[in-house]
């Protein structure tokens, strides 16, 4: 059950189209997001990445007009953890949020890791799209 939630968020100086249509492509996700994958195929229907928790199955939200960029990632265990993202607009600018939610099991040192990690792939997808 999870019992706590935190929100990682970069504004980024790009319409949302833009870095929805970015961060939406899987093949991009080595790019930006390290704490996620470092080397991504496609097997059919989904996306198997090498991460630093040995290779994982991702699946996107389909295709929206919403910039909701949810993905599921499949473990090595098996267990599946749901990632709720958005690209939300703000004129000419964007801001992405991602929210990270603590796990069973996973200590207070760990969450916080874990937010770490993502707010360095959120400034590395900001500084690829401003670059």
């Amino acid at each position: 059950m999870t019992t706590e939630s935190t929100h990682v968020s970069v504004f980024i100086a790009r319409t949302a189209a833009d870095v929805y249509s970015y961060a939406s492509d899987p093949a991009n996700l080595p790019a930006w997001a390290a704490g996620l994958s470092t080397n991504i195929t496609r097997d059919g229907d989904r996306w198997l990445a090498d991460s630093p928790m040995g290779q994982v199955a991702v699946a996107f939200a389909p295709a929206n007009d919403y910039g909701v960029l949810d993905h599921d990632v499949t473990l090595p265990s098996g267990d599946t953890v749901y990632n709720p993202v958005r690209v939300i607009p703000d004129g000419d600018h964007s801001e992405v949020i991602f929210t990270i939610r603590r796990r069973d099991g996973v200590t207070a040192e760990e969450f916080a890791q874990d937010a770490a990690a993502v707010n360095a792939d959120l400034q590395r997808l900001k500084g690829l799209l401003e670059g």
